[in-house]
């Protein structure tokens, strides 16, 4: 199936701002999204993976005045990245594909104005799928977080968990545990990704 040529269910409900306050309509049509994808997903992997792909571009913007209070909506946005990150990881296309795809999951990070999908980071060493695409990240992310880690002060940075699976992913693991080791803050969310490279010694 040509993926032009298929005109996804869920993409015109989750136009931004397309939800009201309450989150029982944002739920369910998440939870159809994803029954959606994986169906795609039975004959043509590639294709689900792009439709993962724009449905996380989608899903900050649309539920940005939804309640969240409550963290079913934060629960239920979770879930979809646990489902759709081994679609996007499992889809058998080359290189300069995969780096497209990252790219627009990055934009798609740093314009929410809810962190609905900020967890995407922890997963940036299966969304790289090869070292290759992990050195590049690591690359492009690494000066930045030395030098905010630097300062003392841990002032916040959307890209710091996908430099560090990056790290992880390219087998830069000594690079990596120096790293964590000069952060201002002990926080395990940082911190796992050395305790992963030290088992990997």
């Amino acid at each position: 199936m040509k993926q032009g040529a298929h005109k996804w269910q869920f993409f015109p409900r989750f136009r931004r701002h397309a939800f009201g306050w309450r989150s029982d309509a944002p739920i369910q049509r998440i939870k159809e999204a994803l029954a959606e994808i994986k169906q795609v997903a039975r004959t043509d992997a590639v294709l689900a993976a792009e439709g993962a792909v724009m449905f996380l571009e989608k899903v900050s913007p649309a539920l940005e005045h939804v309640d969240s209070s409550s963290g079913a909506l934060g629960t239920a946005v979770n879930r979809a990245i646990e489902v759709l990150v081994p679609v996007i990881a499992a889809a058998p296309v080359d290189t300069k594909t995969r780096e497209r795809w990252l790219e627009r999951l990055w934009e798609a990070i740093q314009d929410q104005g809810v962190p609905y999908i900020e967890a995407l980071g922890e997963d940036w060493d299966r969304l790289c799928v090869t070292p290759e695409i992990a050195n590049t990240w690591a690359d492009r992310f690494l000066p930045l977080v030395e030098h905010i880690w630097s300062e003392r002060a841990g002032g916040y940075f959307a890209g710091t968990s996908i430099c560090l699976a990056s790290l992880y992913a390219a087998d830069r693991h000594a690079q990596l545990i120096a790293l964590v080791d000069s952060a201002p803050f002990k926080w395990w969310h940082d911190r796992q990704w050395a305790v992963k490279a030290l088992r990997n010694e």
